[in-house]
């Protein structure tokens, strides 16, 4: 990471999944050329889980390309860290350009990156606890509804899960007095 102030540790990351409402998996497709897509993802212990339909060029590249990447972006935000009257200075004012570039046209972010191998869930015991992970983040206040459409859709999705091999997480945050909390830094 080229930017180890703003590097951030793996429970802070571990927490950015959580937090995330996609990711976007990245594989290598079979000509060498990237492929990325945004996925549903949720995460129990050190495994991530997604589902598919049972064919297409995702399903495909799984299968004969394993290693993949998954990105995740959360608190994402354009900081207000001047007043009106702060702007105007620095647009009239040439000592202030710095400002301008790192502190006005900037954005927050949290982001965490995992590294691991694909496989396919095929037990059915853990094709549903991995439903269930998925479901229990996305639709927690409709879980009464869960054994019927695990029931009837299971025959017709494939559940997958990455190990976490390696994560690195970043943040680029300001504090309430315009500073930013750079090495881990809480308010």
């Amino acid at each position: 990471m080229r930017r180890k102030d703003r590097e951030m540790d793996r429970d802070w990351g571990l927490q950015v999944i959580d937090r995330a409402p996609f990711a976007v998996l990245s594989v290598t497709d079979t000509h060498g050329d990237p492929y990325a897509i945004p996925l549903s993802v949720a995460r129990e212990g050190e495994y991530l889980y997604f589902h598919s339909a049972r064919s297409g060029t995702k399903v495909d590249l799984l299968q004969s390309q394993p290693l993949v990447c998954m990105t995740f972006v959360t608190d994402v935000n354009v900081p207000e860290l001047f007043s009106e009257e702060e702007l105007e200075e620095m647009r009239t004012n040439g000592d202030k350009a710095p400002d301008i570039g790192s502190k006005v046209f900037t954005t927050e972010y949290a982001s965490a990156i995992v590294y691991g191998k694909v496989e396919s869930v095929t037990t059915e015991e853990g094709k549903r606890r991995a439903l269930e992970v998925i479901c229990r983040k996305y639709a927690p206040d409709k879980m009464a509804l869960f054994d019927m459409a695990a029931a009837s859709g299971m025959k017709l999705t494939n559940i997958y899960r990455i190990a976490i091999e390696q994560i690195t997480a970043k943040r680029k945050k300001y504090d309430a007095e315009g500073r930013e909390m750079k090495g881990g830094r809480e308010e």
